[in-house]
């Protein structure tokens, strides 16, 4: 289970940085040139999707790291992350899977009750 949640949450990060990229750069790119009317229009909060953007993948990231060693931290961290990315970004095509992997990895996470078998 905590190989499982290593790799589910490894993926989920680099997915969810893939999305706060783009997350993150929306919200510079409206900044910077203005709305466009009825084609792209800034989101309701700046500052809430530029932090998600930054700081849900490195959670994922770092969950997904530690799985096998302090899988209790690990497991948080990953809930936290899916939590963050779906409060930040909403559950969408691009959202829902890393949104899944980390919160399914979290669950694993916290379900590994002793170390994987060698």
């Amino acid at each position: 289970m905590r190989n499982a949640a290593l790799m589910l949450g490894v993926i989920a990060g680099i997915w969810g940085m893939i999305v706060g990229f783009f997350g993150y750069g929306y919200t510079e790119f409206i900044a910077w040139f203005g709305e466009i009317p009825d084609v792209a229009r800034q989101v309701e909060n700046v500052e809430r999707v530029r932090a998600v953007s930054l700081i849900a993948p490195v959670l994922a990231v770092a969950g997904g790291a530690m799985a096998r060693s302090r899988n209790v931290i690990a497991g948080a961290l990953l809930l936290v992350s899916a939590a963050g990315m779906y409060w930040g970004f909403g559950f969408g095509v691009f959202t829902m899977f890393p949104i899944a992997m980390a919160g399914l990895g979290g669950l694993l996470a916290l379900a590994a009750r002793q170390p994987d078998e060698a």
